[in-house]
């Protein structure tokens, strides 16, 4: 991407109409949903204050997006996770990722939490880089486990 485009790039929060593109985009993630899916999942969260979706645009197109949910635990004082982050593979080196991120810690403050807390998928071989320049540190590894009800 050419640097003048970069200084267009907009953080925004995310709108219902956004389904479409936050769908496209999860399934570049590895996590396919149909429109309708994605429309219904929005609508679960759109007004829970403790979740926000921020997507990223570029030229009025969105080019990414952030999730990121409030996680109060016991073991640790009031955490923000990433519950997704992704950006357009022809976006990827942009800024936006970096942007998304800064918007969630932001929002993290906001929230009166200490700390953002997120997973990354052993696969995705550029997200460690990326977090780690952005003063992310790997604190474990860890399997994970999940049960379909």
């Amino acid at each position: 991407m050419e640097s003048s485009n970069r200084n267009q790039l907009t953080i925004r929060q995310a709108r219902l109409r956004d389904a479409v593109h936050i769908a496209v985009l999860s399934e570049q993630l590895g996590y396919p949903a149909s429109h309708e899916e994605m429309e219904r999942r929005l609508k679960k969260i759109e007004h829970d204050t403790n979740h926000a979706l921020f997507v990223a645009e570029a030229g009025g197109r969105v080019i990414g997006w952030i999730h990121v949910l409030i996680c109060p635990i016991v073991i640790f004082d009031l955490e923000v996770e990433v519950g997704g982050l992704v950006v357009d593979e022809e976006y990827r080196r942009s800024g936006a990722g970096r942007l998304l991120m800064e918007r969630a810690e932001q929002w993290a403050c906001e929230k009166g939490c200490r700390a953002v807390y997120l997973r990354s998928n052993i696969i995705r071989q550029d997200a460690r880089p990326f977090y780690e320049r952005i003063g992310y540190t790997v604190i474990k590894t860890r399997l994970a486990f999940r049960k379909v009800l």
